[in-house]
C-alpha cells in the first residue's frame, strides 16, 4: 500500500511536483492572463488554440519551468451553476489518477480556485477523491516502478481563521477514507486467506484498537442457540462459520443502538446449485456487506461519534460437498420459522435471517442490513446505484440522503404484499427464492419475514461492491461501498 500523508495549510512554499487549480467554463473564458510570465503565456496559448474549455472532467497539464512547482494541472469543473460536492470529489480523483501515472507524488491543490462558497466543503471533497484514487491493493505484488510509494497531498489557499475548522474536517475525512481502504482490502483479499475466522480476527483487532466490545460465536455455540439457516449454508465447507459482533457505545446508556448487519460469505461457489465457472473468482467479494459493517464500526469508534452502534456479521463459506445442503432441504431458523431451500445459491438471505433475528436482542432504534444479495439488482440498476428496500419510509429517505451526500447513490424499490406471496412455501413457512420476477424485491421480502418487528432497511450492493474496469477514484476490485454512506447517515443522526 502506498504511504499517504495530507497537509492543510494557508500557503505552501516547499517544492511539489505539481500545482492543481480548477476552472469553471465561465472562469476560463474570462480569465485575465498575465502574458509576461511563462505560465501566463502557456495558458493564453491553450485558450487561443482551443485545447481546453474547462468542461467537466477536462484537464490541461502545463510545464511552467518553476523550480518549486514545475507543473500546473488545470481541471475543468464545467458550468458554474452545476457545481457540486461530487464534481470536486471527481476532480481530486482525476488529478491523482493522471499525475501518479507520470510517477508524480507531491500534489498541491489550491482550494481557493475551486469556485466554492465553503472552502471546508472543497477540502473535504477533494481529499475524499484523492484518497479514493490513492488506494491500491498490492499485498501480493512486487512494487511497480511506475507507482509512487508515497503520496503527499497539500490542500492550500485556506484563510487563517478557517484553518482549524478545515483541518478538523479533513482529519475526519482521512479517517473515513482509511475505513474505505480497510473495507476494500477485506473484499480484495483472496478466499484462501479470507476465511470466516479471518474476518473474526479482523474484528478482534478493531476491538483491541478502539476499545469496543467484540463477541464471536463459533459452530458449537451457533448450534446450541439454533442458528439452523446459517449452519445449513456453512455445512458444506471445511471452514467453520462465525457470527461476529462489534458493540460501540458512544451515546447514552439508555439510547437504543443503530444495528448494522452485513453479509459475510467469504467465498460463494453457489453450493450444490453451483455457479458457472466464468467469473466465479469474483465471488471472494460476497462478503462486501460484512466488510462495510466492520469498516464502519472502526470509523465510528475512531471518530468517537456520540451514538450507539452494533455491527453484526454472519461469516460463512458456501461450498459443495457431501455434507452440503441440497435443494429441497428444509431447515429451522433461529426465529423458529422453517425455510424451504430451493436454491443453495440464494444463501446470503439464509445467514442474514439468523443474524437479523439474533441482532434483535439489542432492541435497535433502526436495523440496516447490507448484502451483495442478488444478481437481479444488477439487472435492475446496473453498477451505478445500490438498491434499498424497507418497511420504514423515513429510514429509507435518510439512507438515500446519506448516499447522495457520500457520492454513493441508493435507489428505492417497493415492497408490496404481492412480492411476499412469491416466497410462500407449500411445505415450510417460507422458501428462499421467489422465482425470476422481481428477484431483488422478493429477497428483501424474505428478509422482512425476520425483521417484521423492526424499523428496517435492506441495501442490496450486488452491483456496486465491485469495479471490473477501473476508473478515477476506483481501481479494479472492491469498492468499499456503504462505508461512506453509513458514516454519513450516522453523523447526521448524531446531529438530530
Amino acid at each position: 500500500m502506498t504511504h499517504f500523508s495530507v497537509h492543510t495549510v494557508t500557503c505552501w512554499d516547499e517544492p511539489v511536483d505539481c500545482r492543481i487549480v480548477a476552472m469553471t467554463e465561465q472562469g476560463w473564458s474570462s480569465l485575465p492572463v498575465a502574458e509576461d510570465t511563462q505560465e501566463g503565456r502557456l495558458l493564453q496559448r491553450a485558450r487561443e488554440d482551443g485545447e481546453f474549455a474547462a468542461k467537466k472532467g477536462q484537464t490541461l497539464l502545463l510545464h511552467c519551468g518553476c523550480d518549486t512547482s514545475p507543473r500546473l494541472l488545470v481541471i475543468g469543473l464545467g458550468e458554474q451553476q452545476a457545481l457540486s460536492v461530487d464534481i470536486w470529489r471527481q476532480a481530486g480523483a482525476l488529478a491523482v489518477s493522471q499525475l501518479r501515472k507520470k510517477k508524480l507524488s507531491r500534489y498541491l491543490f489550491e482550494c481557493d480556485t475551486f469556485a466554492a462558497e465553503s472552502i471546508g466543503d472543497v477540502a473535504d471533497a477533494l481529499l475524499d477523491g484523492v484518497m479514493l484514487e490513492a488506494y491500491r491493493y498490492t499485498r501480493y505484488k512486487k512494487p511497480e516502478e511506475t507507482e509512487p510509494q508515497e503520496i503527499v497531498c497539500i490542500l492550500s489557499g485556506i484563510d487563517e481563521e478557517l484553518l482549524g475548522d478545515v483541518q478538523a474536517t479533513v482529519a475526519q475525512r482521512e479517517q473515513i477514507s482509511r475505513g474505505v481502504w480497510f473495507a476494500r482490502d477485506l473484499v480484495n483479499e483472496p478466499s484462501n486467506v479470507k476465511t470466516p475466522d479471518y474476518l473474526a480476527e479482523q474484528a478482534w483487532q478493531i476491538a483491541g484498537q478502539t476499545g469496543m466490545k467484540c463477541t464471536i460465536l463459533g459452530p458449537a455455540e451457533l448450534k446450541r442457540q439454533g442458528f439452523g439457516a446459517l449452519l445449513a449454508v456453512a455445512q458444506g465447507s471445511i471452514c467453520e462459520p462465525r457470527l461476529i459482533c462489534l458493540d460501540y457505545r458512544g451515546g447514552n446508556d439508555e439510547d437504543a443502538p443503530v444495528v448494522l448487519v452485513g453479509k459475510g460469505v467469504t467465498f460463494d461457489s453457489g453450493g450444490i446449485s453451483l455457479k458457472p465457472g466464468e467469473g466465479m473468482d469474483m465471488m471472494k467479494m460476497d462478503m462486501a456487506g460484512g466488510a462495510a459493517v466492520l469498516a464502519t464500526l472502526s470509523v465510528v469508534a475512531r471518530l468517537k461519534l456520540p451514538i450507539n452502534v452494533v455491527g453484526v456479521v454472519p461469516a460463512v463459506e458456501n461450498m459443495p460437498s457431501d455434507r452440503a445442503t441440497r435443494p429441497g432441504d428444509i431447515v429451522t431458523s433461529l426465529s423458529g420459522k422453517t425455510i424451504e431451500i430451493l436454491n443453495t445459491d440464494a444463501e446470503g438471505r439464509l445467514i442474514l435471517a439468523d443474524a437479523l433475528t439474533w441482532a434483535a436482542q439489542y432492541k435497535p432504534e433502526v436495523m440496516i442490513d447490507l448484502a451483495t444479495l442478488t444478481g437481479a439488482c444488477i439487472i435492475a440498476l446496473g453498477h451505478h446505484s445500490s438498491a434499498v428496500v424497507g418497511n420504514d419510509e423515513p429510514l429509507i429517505a435518510a439512507l438515500r440522503e446519506a448516499g447522495d451526500a457520500a457520492g454513493q447513490p441508493i435507489w428505492p424499490l417497493p415492497l408490496f404484499d404481492g412480492y411476499r406471496e412469491q416466497i410462500k412455501s407449500q411445505v415450510a413457512d417460507v422458501k428462499n427464492i421467489g422465482g425470476r420476477p422481481a428477484g431483488t424485491i422478493t429477497a428483501a421480502a424474505f428478509l422482512n419475514r425476520f425483521t417484521e418487528e423492526q424499523r428496517w432497511a435492506h441495501l442490496d450492493i450486488a452491483g456496486t461492491a465491485w469495479e471490473e474496469k477501473g476508473k478515477p477514484g476506483q481501481p479494479v476490485g472492491g469498492t468499499g461501498v456503504g462505508v461512506r454512506a453509513l458514516v454519513e447517515f450516522l453523523k447526521k443522526r448524531c446531529a438530530e
